[in-house]
């Protein structure tokens, strides 16, 4: 009778144990979701990122987001970001650069070519003439000279300045076989040299930033539009168009460049080795592998519009002719303009075509 009595207490006392074990071990579980919010709240420094793409977008998910969570990694908490996509802070994409010169973001992501005539150097990089079919190629360009582009930055911090792989002319319902084909369509550009480029070949531009660009398609207000494959799919550019043109030996037509830059005064408040982790991720050091990035999502986008059964097509070598002259006249303009603000244009445009062949394959 003892034995059996001896026998249920010890089961009822490792009972109790593994009761009091499952216990200790929820209570630790706990007490690190709570250090870990803690941890949130008590960053030294916290920046908003803003811009005018949406949450799921490419540009979203595959740069800034990762781009934070490393920076925030290795800073071991200290620093901390909070993303606004698809300009939840408010604004428009056009007032970005402003915010972050204010301070109303502590950074954003946008293109100079929202705010004409203050980024007279950096443009000479959207221009046909220089531009060929890779980011990655531009990217590093863009590193190599950044000296003689730097004046247009100086109100802010660039974290990094890029482009993508270049525009190629998505058309809503006509095929692009040559240049008097394009007579009178009105063409959604992005930038101003994209305008001057529009209004050469004889066309209409019209300027609108990328998120109005599907409406005005499927209304019939632009015929067609300046932009790469890499943003076909988030705005369902390849539902809209049918027929989507490169130049000749796959060169587009320009490219766009894009701007990740941050508040001035918050970066200069950051202690010496905090400065140090931004550095790391910043220019020369990502530029090679964002522009990798963005070469590789503009072939996904390709292959998007081709699965619509929409046509992908190259101007032919007979046709080209009026383009290339088209180009020399945008290359032109952009000189006697950026001459009149007491800047040589040629020898910019000089460094950054031998940049360009420096760091094509």
């Amino acid at each position: 009778m003892l034995h059996v009595k001896n026998k249920y207490s010890r089961q009822l006392q490792a009972r109790q144990n593994k009761g009091k074990h499952a216990f200790l071990w929820m209570h630790l579980f706990f007490i690190a979701i709570t250090l870990h919010q803690i941890s949130l709240f008590t960053a030294e420094y916290t920046f908003v990122i803003h811009h005018f793409l949406g949450p799921t977008t490419d540009t979203h998910t595959q740069f800034i987001q990762p781009w934070a969570k490393k920076v925030e990694a290795e800073s071991d908490g200290r620093i901390r970001f909070e993303i606004f996509p698809s300009m939840s802070m408010g604004g428009k994409p056009s007032e970005l650069y402003t915010q972050v010169r204010n301070g109303v973001a502590d950074i954003v992501w946008t293109l100079p070519s929202y705010t004409p005539g203050i980024f007279k150097r950096v443009e000479v990089f959207e221009l046909p003439e220089v531009h060929t079919e890779s980011a990655k190629v531009s990217a590093m360009a863009i590193q190599e000279i950044f000296p003689l582009l730097a004046e247009d930055f100086k109100h802010i911090h660039p974290l990094l300045v890029y482009v993508h792989a270049g525009n190629a002319l998505h058309v809503a319902n006509k095929n692009i076989q040559s240049w008097q084909d394009l007579q009178g369509l009105k063409i959604r550009t992005p930038s101003r040299t994209g305008a001057w480029m529009i209004q050469a070949w004889g066309a209409e531009p019209v300027n609108m930033p990328l998120p109005e660009l599907p409406h005005a398609l499927s209304k019939g207000l632009v015929d067609a539009a300046l932009i790469p494959f890499q943003v076909i799919v988030p705005f369902k550019i390849h539902e809209l168009t049918r027929y989507s043109i490169e130049g000749f030996g796959k060169r587009r037509f320009g490219t766009s460049v894009f701007l990740f830059a941050m508040n001035k005064d918050r970066y200069h408040e950051l202690p010496v080795d905090l400065q140090q982790i931004i550095n790391k991720n910043s220019g020369k050091n990502i530029a090679q592998k964002t522009g990798m990035l963005w070469d590789k999502i503009e072939t996904s986008g390709k292959k998007a519009q081709l699965q619509t059964g929409s046509a992908v097509l190259q101007l032919q070598r007979e046709t080209v002719l009026p383009f290339n002259l088209a180009a020399a006249k945008v290359t032109k303009r952009w000189i006697d303009k950026v001459s009149a603000y007491g800047i040589d244009g040629e020898e910019l445009l000089a460094r950054a075509k031998q940049a360009i062949k420096k760091h094509s394959p």
